[in-house]
């Protein structure tokens, strides 16, 4: 691959794959980090692009996915849960049993996508939270976390009561 490629792919896809990292990591110097990742990946594996497979932006973006994930995976937070937080497992079995399904569905139509699907992955699905985590590509701590999040929003929405 030619220097001129080099910059050519550079050029198209900085801004977005920057824009795409930036939007999950809030320190600019660590997003550069990432990015500088990105594109020295991308060169370096560009001879196992394979064009019948998918576009160049979806092979590039795919590789920056993964980087952020693997990121995110190197870079655990250092404090463990505490164990003893609840996973409301019953779904506070309140919730179900109070309000009625038109009421909870449109109640999850007002959280946020992702805590939406969280909360259909763990109940309509019956996925553990561990398991929830690898599908949304997510550390256990911070699914627990936002499952915690989605069920006080909801209790919130609905009206209910701990």
């Amino acid at each position: 691959m030619t220097a001129e490629q080099h910059e050519k792919i550079y050029t198209d896809f900085h801004d977005k794959v920057m824009g795409y990292i930036r939007a999950r990591i809030t320190r600019r110097a660590e997003a550069e980090d990432l990015c500088s990742d990105v594109f020295e990946k991308v060169y370096t594996r560009i001879d196992q692009y394979d064009a019948s497979k998918s576009s160049l932006s979806t092979w590039i973006f795919t590789i920056t996915r993964n980087t952020v994930i693997d990121h995110f995976r190197r870079t655990k937070p250092t404090e463990e849960l505490d164990e003893n937080l609840s996973d409301d497992t019953e779904l506070d079995e309140g919730l179900l049993q109070t309000e009625s399904l038109e009421e909870l569905a449109a109640a999850l139509r007002q959280l946020p996508q992702e805590l939406t699907d969280l909360i259909v992955l763990r109940y309509y699905d019956n996925r553990p939270l561990t398991e929830v985590a690898d599908m949304m590509g997510l550390s256990y701590g911070a699914v627990k976390l936002r499952h915690q999040k989605a069920l006080v929003m909801l209790r919130r929405l609905l009206n209910v009561q701990d």
